[in-house]
Parts: C-alpha cells; structure tokens; sequence
C-alpha cells in the first residue's frame, strides 16, 4: 500500500494560503512607504514556509502526541500506528487483522464499532473507555477511502486525567447523597408505633440521583384510650434546609398531638409554626385521628392529596373535602372532615410523588392509584409496596416518595373475643354512680379480668363516673373497651371544662378522684369532644399471654 497517498486535508487549508498569497509585499513595492531599510531586508530574507498540503500523512501522525492506527479492509488488517501508538502498546505487525494484532481493541470491545463505521461510512466516537495498559482513552473511528480501498482510522485520546477527576467527582457525589438519605432517613421515624386496633405499614423511597434531600414525612402517634393520629406531609423543595424544616414540623406535630386536639386545630398550629421556621418555606400536610368507637377517620387537610380509603368489597373512596392552602402561608382556618373507616377498610396517605407525572394531569395520577388500590389486597405492607410498584417508582425516580397504609382488620372467631366493648349511658343523680359500679364490675367479670385487675378497673370507672357527676353535665356515658393489650375505661359528659390532677390537702374533701386514676392507671388522660362536651379516659396494660 502506498501510505503517502493517504494524505491529510485539514479544512481552511485552502483559504490560509489564499490569505498568505494576498498578503505577500510586491517587489516593485518593497522600497515605498514607511519601512526602514533594516525592515525591507528583513522582508527579503523571508524564507518561504511549507504549506499543509505539501506534508505527508505519516509525517504529520509520527508527531501527534494521541494514538493513531489505520485498519484497511473488512477484517481491519493493520496498515501504520503512530509512535504514540507503538509507546502505549507495543509495535503492532502490518497487514496483520486487528483482532489478533491489536488485542487491546478487542479487549474493550471497539471491533464491533468498526464494523459499523466501516458499512456506514460515519465516524463514530466511545468516550472514556479503560484500556489493558489501564489508562482511559476516548476513540475516534473515522471512515477514509483510497481509489476503491476502505480503511477506518482509529484517533485515540488520553482522558486519564479527566476520566479519574470525574470518578473522584462520581464517588464524592455518592458520598453526599449517602449523606443526605441517611439524613432524611433518621429524620423519619424508625419504628412505627402499633395501635392496637390498626395495622400500620410506611415506605420511602427518595427521589432522584443528585444529593438534595427532599422534605416528605410521615408518622403514627398512639393518643391513649384507643385512639391513634396519623400524619403525613410535603415540605416544597430539595436540598437540607427542606429536611430540617420537615425535621422540626415533625417534632412539633408529636408535641401537638399529646394535647389531644383536633385534627383542623393541630394544623392552625402548625401553620403558624411553619411561618416562625421560614416564612418562605411552605408545606403540605394531612393530619388524621382514628377512634375505633366510632369507626371513621377524621381529618384536616393543609393543601395535601387526598386520602383514598378502600372498603372490605374493594370500593374505592376518595376523602377531597375539606382541604386547605398549605402550611406557611396564613391568615385560613382549617376545618376538619372524617371518612367512614370500618373493620376490613384500608386508608392510605402519600406524598406527591407517588401520582404526579410531567406530563400527565394530577387526577389522572391519583385516579391510577385507586384503581391500584382497589385491587390491592394483602397485609399493609404488601399494599405500600404493591402501590408503589404501581406507579413505576425506581431507584431514579425525580422525586421523593411516601406512603403510609393503615388497615382496620375485621376480627373473627377468637380474636374477636379480645376485643370488646361496652357502655352505659348515665341517667338521673347521685344514684347513678352505684349502677356504674356495677355495672363496670359484671362487664370485667365476663371478660374474664384477674382479680386485681378487675378491682381496679372498678375503682377507676367509679372515681371517673363520681368525678363527671360533680363536675360534669349530662349526657354522660361510661364506656369500657379492652384490647389484646389493654383496657380502657371512659367517661364522657357535657361539659368542655378538663380536670387536671391536682394535690388535694388533708381537709379538702374533694380533688382526689383523679389522683387516683393517674396512680392506679398505666395512663390516662382528657380531651374535649366535638359536640362540646370531654372525656376523660385511663387505660390498664394486660398481662401477657403465660405472664
């Protein structure tokens, strides 16, 4: 093969020369105008410097300081590498195939793309691969042509340096995002609390690749006397400052949740709170409380998606009302609503990410979900994970995902029997704190209690009826309720005003009832009720099972 035919022809060459030819000095002008004669001589001197188009290709590729090898033909036999080439790798054999002269091709997998660039005729480009002498070359294979041969010249540039710099870059950025996720991760709770009459199930998945953090939260806060709240929230944004953020809403939600308050006053709290945190910062929220003696989950919104509830038939129910702006932004009273919730419903709470797509409308998101979550069946946490599944979620998704499932079992058989209720309603005067004694007594008599434990729930039922009969207001009700964990006794009444325990003095002849209570009970507790009026609750832990 003739390899000087194979000459380099840079684009512009032509037009350089051109350039040099018109501005070349005249010999008839060499002496006019202002040069001085030293110059003029100098001009004379000029010695004329070699066009590109008059140097060969190999001289030109023995210098450049990047790998060069021309394969000709289909099975890329070897015609010329450069010195740079014969440095990295050793000579190579001309008129050898490329495959067993030029191994370090094959072993990082450019024979395939030879091919191809030899049956298009289109250069092709692999960035940043590392080759056996463990260096990282970027290869350029460019088609060329001699009269009716076809060749590829393979262009190889060391990239170590910015190879090894963007690895270093790569492993930093993992590291940060380690860092953040197991910021976020901490920040969640990491045991959910078991309510005893709910089964509760959560997942997070943080979104995208990058380091930011985002702000998704959710918990499950047992209240006392069966009750349990359940929160789930959004703060907007990535990064640290929206983790700390939902940090802090967090701790305050738990705060809030031990006053017992309801779920539309929770969120005024928080409303608040969130405009002292960072008045630029807003965030969505849902805060929900479940009391098993009514069977209905009721909720205040704060801009949050709405809580999809399943029925034990598997109808879907979407909770749209009420829902107020977002947490931050101030000056709205939030009202509360509730959805039924009965033994065999499902709920689930979740965050954005979950439905919201680029290019699709929000309800068509959560429109999917509840087509996901009507056939979704299972414990909790096979539907948390069947539901993310559903919506595509991968360890790429762009953004944070959070889900809380909650189901209501529908007991039977023996486990019915653990879980019980009961409840008198409070009629006349005085003369009704005897039939709530006894009442209270033959309920825990058929429940089978111990001895001890029967004589306190006694005591405690009959302080907390004697403290609503001289504080309280009718209507009045006892109700008592136990669990596979404990019982619960509870008197409600007309009138919103909350006992507290106080230190009753040797001659006082009241103030001792809830004294009593708080010594004997494992917890107890007060709240004021919706139509106006307040219970006031203790609970008793079981023994356990051979205890």
């Amino acid at each position: 093969m003739n390899f000087t035919r194979w000459s380099a022809r840079l684009p512009g060459t032509q037009r350089r020369a051109a350039a040099r030819n018109e501005q070349a000095v005249s010999p008839d002008r060499r002496g006019e105008g202002s040069v001085p004669a030293a110059r003029v001589e100098q001009l004379n001197d000029v010695r004329p410097v070699p066009g590109v188009d008059e140097l060969g290709a190999r001289e030109v590729l023995d210098h450049v300081p990047s790998l060069v090898a021309l394969l000709h033909g289909p099975d890329h036999r070897v015609a010329y590498v450069n010195d740079a080439y014969a440095a990295a790798f050793g000579a190579r054999p001309v008129g050898v195939p490329a495959r067993g002269a030029l191994p370090e091709l094959e072993a990082i997998g450019l024979l395939p793309l030879l091919d191809q660039v030899l049956r298009s005729g289109k250069p092709r480009t692999v960035k940043s691969r590392k080759a056996p002498d463990g260096r990282s070359y970027t290869f350029t294979c460019t088609p060329v042509t001699e009269g009716e041969g076809r060749g590829v010249l393979v262009f190889a540039t060391d990239v170590t340096d910015h190879a090894e710099a963007a690895e270093r870059l790569r492993a930093s950025e993992r590291r940060q995002r380690e860092t953040a996720v197991t910021l976020q991760r901490s920040l969640l709770p990491q045991e959910l609390e078991e309510p005893d009459d709910l089964r509760v199930a959560a997942t997070y998945h943080p979104g995208g690749t990058e380091a930011a953090v985002g702000g998704d939260w959710y918990d499950v806060i047992t209240l006392g006397g069966g009750r349990t709240a359940l929160v789930i929230g959004d703060v907007m944004g990535r990064g640290v400052r929206a983790a700390a953020v939902m940090g802090q809403l967090r701790t305050a939600v738990r705060a809030y949740a031990r006053l017992d308050l309801p779920p539309h006053e929770i969120l005024q709290l928080l409303d608040v709170l969130a405009m002292e945190i960072d008045a630029n910062q807003i965030a969505t929220c849902v805060y929900a409380i479940h009391d098993p003696n009514e069977g209905r989950l009721v909720y205040a919104s704060a801009g949050h998606l709405p809580i999809l509830v399943r029925d034990e038939n598997g109808t879907v129910r979407r909770a749209d009302e009420p829902t107020g702006p977002p947490l931050g932004t101030g000056g709205w009273m939030h009202a509360s609503g509730s959805v039924p919730l009965a033994p065999g419903s499902t709920a689930v709470l979740y965050t954005d990410g979950l439905v919201e797509r680029r290019n699709e409308d929000l309800d068509e998101g959560i429109a999917a979900l509840e087509r996901a979550l009507a056939g979704a069946t299972g414990s909790p946490q096979v539907v948390c994970d069947r539901l993310v599944r559903s919506a595509g979620v991968t360890p790429e998704h762009d953004d944070d995902v959070a889900v809380l499932v909650l189901q209501h079992p529908a007991r039977k058989g023996a486990e019915s029997e653990l879980f019980r209720n009961a409840a008198l309603e409070l009629l006349g005067g005085i003369e009704a704190a005897p039939r709530a004694r006894a009442f209270a007594s033959g309920v825990l008599t058929s429940w089978r209690f111990p001895t001890e434990l029967h004589d306190l729930g006694v005591l405690a039922a009959s302080e907390l009826v004697a403290n609503s009969l001289q504080h309280g207001t009718p209507p009045m009700r006892l109700r008592l309720r136990r669990t596979d964990r404990r019982l619960i006794i509870e008197v409600t009444d007309g009138d919103d005003h909350l006992p507290r325990r106080r230190r009753a003095e040797p001659g006082d002849e009241s103030g001792r009832g809830i004294a009593i209570v708080a010594t004997i009970a494992s917890h107890w507790g007060s709240r004021r009720t919706p139509g106006g009026g307040k219970a006031v609750w203790c609970e008793f832990l079981l023994p356990k099972p051979g205890s």
